[in-house]
């Protein structure tokens, strides 16, 4: 198949990729920011709505595919180095990010103390489990219940069973990606990068829930409700994500949870004094 003129003037990175920057069409407001690959742009070209590429589903993503918060595109840039690109968009809903407000970044930097210190400066508009926690979607989609990067991995569990053996479902599935080829889901991808890049996400991770439980802490229920929820469910994802990279590591070594969970049993009912002098 060939390549359209206007794809070839642009520098995809080594993993095929360019990242894409959404504007809002009449406030110029940064809304968000993903990644395209060659097809998802021309797709965005031909339907004027904007599809991005998922890298840790490793596949096209419909901006809105579930949310319902879709991305009319008006125009789209490239910038001087052929490297980023930029679409002016009408954001259907006016909200572009997962967590329930206008634009990814509602996070800004307050320098005016002796130390700068990271301030939530917009609203959430909708609470994230109204958006996501549709019947269909917990029925069909684990991930929705879960966490956006376990789609492919654990899209064939029903919300029932996830409930009851979620672990032991999730030692299969990823036993199972060990086979697979790398671009056949997320886990595979991770494990043909190899153990650093688990480790490294494992880390990225860690990071991130206890950023999100810094902002939790921040909150107060009684004086903004809407807030206190979106960051607990924020803090209840990312930690969620650190489990699942965690199972991702330990399936490496061909260690199931099982080993864990009875670690945790043995431990049960010991002091923590008695517990660390029996190590």
């Amino acid at each position: 198949m060939t390549t359209p003129n206007w794809l070839t003037s642009i520098k995809f990175n080594t993993d095929g990729l360019i990242p894409a920057i959404a504007q809002d069409y009449d406030t110029g407001r940064i809304l968000m920011m993903a990644w395209m690959n060659a097809e998802s742009l021309q797709l965005t070209a031909k339907t004027q709505t904007a599809v991005y590429f998922s890298r840790s589903r490793n596949q096209l993503w419909h901006k809105g595919e579930t949310s319902g918060h879709t991305q009319q595109v008006h125009d789209i840039r490239l910038d001087c180095d052929a490297d980023v690109i930029v679409l002016s968009v009408t954001q259907i809903g006016g909200i572009a990010c997962h967590t329930g407000r206008e634009s990814c970044f509602y996070q800004r930097l307050d320098m005016t103390g002796a130390e700068p210190v990271w301030q939530t400066v917009d609203a959430v508009l909708k609470d994230p489990a109204d958006i996501y926690q549709s019947k269909e979607n917990t029925s069909n989609n684990i991930n929705n219940t879960v966490h956006r990067n376990t789609i492919s991995d654990a899209n064939s569990l029903s919300s029932q069973a996830a409930q009851n053996a979620i672990l032991p479902q999730l030692d299969r599935v990823l036993a199972e990606r060990k086979q697979a080829s790398a671009d056949s889901s997320y886990v595979a991808s991770l494990y043909a990068r190899g153990l650093n890049k688990i480790l490294e996400k494992v880390g990225e991770e860690t990071t991130e829930s206890i950023i999100a439980a810094k902002d939790f802490a921040n909150c107060d229920k009684l004086t903004d409700e809407a807030q206190y929820n979106a960051a607990r469910h924020e803090l209840i994802y990312e930690v969620a994500d650190v489990w699942f990279h965690t199972l991702v590591g330990l399936a490496w070594f061909d260690i199931e949870s099982d080993a864990v969970l009875n670690e945790l049993g043995r431990r049960f009912g010991l002091s923590g004094i008695d517990e660390k002098a029996a190590r």
